[in-house]
Order: structure tokens, then C-alpha cells, then sequence
């Protein structure tokens, strides 16, 4: 649900960037004609020597002014591309990128500065690459000083800086050059914490005003909810969701938490036997007829399938896991904690359910694992299959009321005082 005030700056607020159906790819060399022989040959058999890699494909959106719009995708989506087209560093093979207003790209920090000059004077000469005029950096001098807390290290050699000072450096050119739109690529991390602090106050005063437009790419889902009031998702050189930071952060995260699969279907993939199963074990899926996307207020139901046509004694095991903090959070093997007896040998699918209630906002996976008893120790089941990435269950809770540190909600574990 967008704010009244999202409303209306829509319907006021001019179009500064439009990206109407652009398109770029890069030539990859595969094959190098050592002669005009060679080249000729080439030629002939309908060999060009490269390879054609398609980094976006009919890239269209808007921003307006006013926005925090954020860009996220994987490494290798198209983001950083579609950048430097924004930043017309890189110019489309098809489809047009209209700018209105003084556009200052910071694709990457520093990228200018020379260790012989002083911090002066690659401030000086970092404006002027981003097209200012000497009159307009010395408005805005004071306050990149200011905002970098080293005024009195401006006049030494920026070879001298130890690292994090002259990340300060750039970061503050990028934020308090006075331009229409500013496009920032994965620098919101920069500096200590105190630096961080300040940088967060300063990102809050830019989102409230009306006048300031900001692209952002990040992988950081936090700082993206935080700023961002609309956002779009890149995967694969096209766009896969787009609007509300909010929804693209939990495709995103999906995105993430399985290996870029979650835009798959399992049809795609042929394997003689996939990563995980085999001869005695050839299906074994997790799967899910609900919504990837959950408010946790009902249990989740889930299935199980499975072919094992071994007539021993042999069960399923499932773990929950938490993909976000990379933890387990729970594993049950059937045989001991759900109906007490053995799978049945064939092909078939088993339903289970899950509270989920107690956990907090995150992203989840369920997989299985199929193991049967050994004649030589019956402590010691025999591992015998186990479900892989595309064949586990990935779900996100979403939900006002939880928190998203820990994998417990405040209404799992609380404490109590207790009178001595």
C-alpha cells in the first residue's frame, strides 16, 4: 500500500530517467585467426571466432523525481551494465535512455582520484571529470570536508591516507556533489560505524526531499527497504519483478537462497541422475502447492515424493533450514517423530505441515533426506539420498508483527523476572 505521500508525489512529479526497452550485449572472443588463411576458412565453415553474451534484454522503467529507486540483482544479472548505459558510459544496441537533469554517476568510489595530489586537489579534479565547473566545486568544498571529517589532512598527498580515509573522501564527493540525480553503486557500506551513522542520517534527509532523485544498487535488502520507495529486481539481463521495495526484496532473497534457480522450472534441467539421488533413489522432491511467500499465521503444508522400491526398513528425514543466517534450525528423521513406522516401498507422496508462528521474517528451506536401517548397526542408518537445490523447498515469512533478527519471534522465548 503506498503512503498518500507517494501518491501525490506521483502525480506531480516529472519523469527525470526513461529506460524504454534497451538492450546490450558483448562480443566474447572463442577462436583467433592466427592468418588470412585461417580467417578465411573460418569464414567459410560460419565460424566468427566469438561468442555473443546478451547482458540486458528490454530494460524498461521510470523514475521520477523524488524517487529512491534501487537496482538489485546477482552478480552478473546486467545491473552494473545497465549503469553505465544510465551514466552513458556504455551506449545501447537498442532501445533509448532519456536523462533529465544533471546526472552524477558513483559506480565505483575513487575512480579518479590520483595518490600524488593532495586531498584538495583531487576534489577538484574529481569534480571537474564529473563535468562541474571550478566555481561549482568551491560551493560544495566545505561541506565534502565537512561530511569527510579531514580538514586537516586536505592538503596531504592522498597516497598518505590510510584506506578507510580515502573511502570517506570519495563517498562524500559522490553524496555532496550537487547534482539532479545520483547514482550510486554498492557504496552504502563505507567507513567505520560512527561514518555509517552519519551517512544514514544524511540517506534519510535525501529521501524526504522531493526535489532529490537517488539510483541505488545494492545487495544489502536492509538498506533498500529502508530508503528505497521503489525498486526493481534484474536476473538474467531482464526485469523479473518490479514496485514495491518491499515484494522485489523477497523475490530477491528467494532468488539468492537457491542458487538463481527460483525463476526455473524443474523441466529445464535434464540429469541422468540428479546431484543428490541415484539408482536406488532416482525422484526424491519437496514441493508445495502455497504461496512462496507466507505471513506465517497457518502451519505450512508440504510434500514429500519419493521412489524407493527396496523392500527393508528405510524413512525420510527433513530438516528446516535457515537460508538467510545460513543455520539449521530443526531436522526430524519419520522413523522416530512422525507416525513412528517406515516408509512405504514404491512411488508415493507424503504430506506433512509446519507451524511457523514462532519464527521471525526470513527465508527458508525445507529439504529431505532418505536413509534405511542396516543389518551391521541399527544405530547407524545408511545415507542413501538427499533432495539438491532444485529440489528442496524454499519459502520467505513475511509479517509486520516479527522481527528479522534470529530465527525465534519475541513470542517463542521471553523472559520473566522472578522474585528472589
Amino acid at each position: 500500500m503506498k503512503s498518500d505521500y507517494e501518491v501525490s508525489l506521483e502525480r506531480q512529479s516529472p519523469v527525470v530517467l526513461s529506460v524504454k526497452h534497451v538492450a546490450k550485449s558483448f562480443r566474447l572472443p572463442t577462436e583467433q585467426a592466427s592468418g588470412l588463411k585461417m580467417a578465411f576458412l573460418n569464414w567459410t565453415k560460419g565460424i566468427k571466432g566469438y561468442t555473443e553474451q546478451h547482458v540486458l534484454r528490454d530494460i524498461t522503467f521510470d523514475v521520477r523525481r523524488g524517487d529512491f529507486f534501487g537496482i538489485v540483482g546477482r552478480n552478473g544479472s546486467g545491473k552494473s551494465t545497465l549503469l553505465k548505459i544510465i551514466s552513458q558510459i556504455y551506449v545501447p544496441e537498442q532501445g533509448t535512455v532519456d536523462v533529465r537533469g544533471k546526472l552524477v554517476p558513483f559506480i565505483e568510489l575513487g575512480v579518479g582520484f590520483n595518490p600524488e595530489l593532495t586531498g584538495r586537489e583531487n576534489v577538484y579534479l574529481n569534480g571537474a571529470l564529473l563535468g562541474f565547473s571550478r566555481s561549482e566545486i568551491d560551493a560544495m568544498y566545505d561541506d565534502i570536508v565537512e561530511f569527510a571529517e579531514l580538514g586537516e589532512f586536505m592538503d596531504q598527498k592522498l597516497k598518505n591516507y590510510s584506506s578507510g580515509m580515502q573511502v570517506r573522501l570519495a563517498f562524500s564527493v559522490a553524496i555532496k556533489a550537487q547534482g539532479d540525480i545520483l547514482v550510486l553503486d554498492e557504496v552504502l557500506a563505507v567507513g567505520d560505524a560512527a561514518f555509517q551513522k552519519k551517512c544514514d542520517a544524511f540517506f534519510k534527509s535525501v529521501k524526504e526531499d522531493p526535489t532529490k532523485t537517488v539510483i541505488l544498487v545494492t545487495h544489502s535488502m536492509d538498506s533498500m527497504k529502508k530508503y528505497c520507495n521503489k525498486a526493481i529486481l534484474i536476473s538474467d539481463g531482464e526485469i523479473v519483478c518490479s514496485g514495491d521495495p518491499r515484494n522485489v526484496a523477497d523475490q530477491y532473497s528467494l532468488e539468492n537462497a537457491q542458487n538463481n534457480d527460483f525463476f526455473k522450472t524443474k523441466g529445464e534441467k535434464k540429469y541422468v541422475h540428479p546431484n543428490g539421488l541415484n539408482s536406488r533413489v532416482p525422484i526424491l522432491n519437496v514441493t508445495s502447492d502455497g504461496p512462496k511467500v507466507v505471513d506465517g499465521k497457518t502451519p505450512l503444508e508440504f510434500s514429500i515424493e519419493y521412489e524407493f522400491n527396496e523392500d527393508i526398513p528405510a524413512y525420510l528425514g527433513i530438516v528446516l533450514q535457515d537460508s538467510r543466517r545460513s543455520g539449521q534450525v530443526y531436522d526430524v528423521d519419520t522413523q522416530t517423530e512422525c507416525k513412528g513406522m517406515p516408509i512405504v516401498p514404491g512411488h508415493h507422496t507424503v504430506k506433512y505441515s509446519i507451524p511457523l508462528d514462532m519464527f521471525n521474517n526470513g527465508e527458508y528451506r525445507i529439504f529431505a533426506t532418505l536413509r534405511a536401517q542396516t543389518d551391521e548397526d541399527a544405530e547407524k542408518p545408511e545415507f542413501l539420498a538427499f533432495t539438491n537445490d532444485d529440489n528442496s523447498y524454499y519459502f520467505a515469512i513475511r509479517n509486520d508483527r516479527n522481527g528479522e533478527q534470529g530465527v525465534l519471534s519475541d513470542r517463542a522465548i521471553q523472559f520473566t523476572a522472578i522474585d528472589n
